[in-house]
């Protein structure tokens, strides 16, 4: 089996429309068949409670994906061969990527977010969802949500939301437990940078996809987190994990038990996954907290 191997260029685009047609020709070039960015808006992803405590959150205006980018991106795509996908986290991206996009990401952080999930399903394009830091039952539920609202053509992507990812909490076993649960093609979603997750994830537990972090240089809004490969690195590891070879059947530390539920990586980021009533970070209860403190610091 091949998986498809989808390169997430995140914000490390620095909109810069040059950059972004560097980071399709590269992943071209490492044997990647999609390339994935990000559309949001940053007033939109956020709650005010949130920007309120967190003004550095501010920063990220600069990370978002200009829209008029949207088609020389597409067309860049095309001439390269590979498909190209956009994660949309505000409602009216869903129709705003529509003309370009081939497949939809929906990001761990909205899982919970029916609305969205629902408008992306609406498409009748694929839909690739992430389930970092949700439970077996919170991705069930997302599926059904997705399925009855009309997707027919759904792959899941196990996911770690910790960046980076600790080796020993890959889990890489959920791999096996969501197919089996959801039965759909499952796959994986990196943020470990280690190729020995990569090659287990496919090898011994089948994974039909594996979406990685790109960085071109070393230089984007992301890297410093140590979550994102650079081509040099990755290059390799998709060359290998293509060798016909036969399964991997040793026991690995990044094997885990496969119940699927958040790791100790990912705990903290649970509370800030996208709230079902409106879509914004974080959670309506963290954002009483973070307004109660917010009034006594000013109080």
């Amino acid at each position: 089996m091949t998986p498809q191997f989808i390169a997430e260029v995140s914000s490390n685009h620095d909109q810069d429309l040059a950059r972004s047609l560097a980071f399709i020709d590269a992943a071209a070039d490492i044997g990647c068949s999609a390339v994935k960015f990000q559309l949001f808006k940053l007033h939109q992803l956020f709650a005010p409670e949130a920007i309120a405590a967190h003004p550095e959150l501010l920063d990220r205006v600069a990370w978002e994906l200009p829209t008029d980018q949207l088609s020389d991106i597409k067309a860049h795509c095309v001439e390269r061969g590979l498909q190209f996908s956009v994660t949309p986290f505000y409602l009216d991206a869903v129709e705003e990527l529509f003309p370009f996009v081939d497949f939809y990401k929906i990001a761990s952080y909205e899982l919970m977010w029916d609305d969205l999930l629902k408008r992306c399903a609406a498409t009748k394009k694929p839909i690739v969802l992430s389930c970092g830091m949700a439970t077996l039952e919170e991705t069930l539920r997302a599926v059904n949500v997705l399925r009855s609202a009309g997707c027919d053509d759904l792959t899941l992507l196990h996911c770690i939301s910790g960046y980076p990812t600790p080796f020993e909490q890959c889990n890489l076993a959920a791999i096996a437990t969501l197919r089996d649960a959801c039965k759909c093609p499952v796959g994986w979603s990196d943020h470990s940078v280690n190729a020995d997750v990569i090659v287990r994830a496919v090898r011994h537990w089948g994974a039909s996809m594996v979406e990685f972090h790109l960085d071109l240089d070393g230089k984007g809004a992301e890297y410093a987190s140590g979550h994102c490969w650079l081509p040099g690195q990755i290059a390799p590891v998709i060359s290998e994990v293509n060798l016909e070879k036969t399964q991997d059947t040793k026991i690995s530390p990044a094997d885990g038990d496969g119940v699927k539920v958040a790791v100790a990586a990912e705990l903290h980021d649970r509370e800030w996954r996208a709230d079902p009533s409106d879509g914004l970070r974080p959670l309506l209860h963290v954002r009483k907290t973070l307004a109660a403190t917010s009034n006594a610091n000013n109080g």
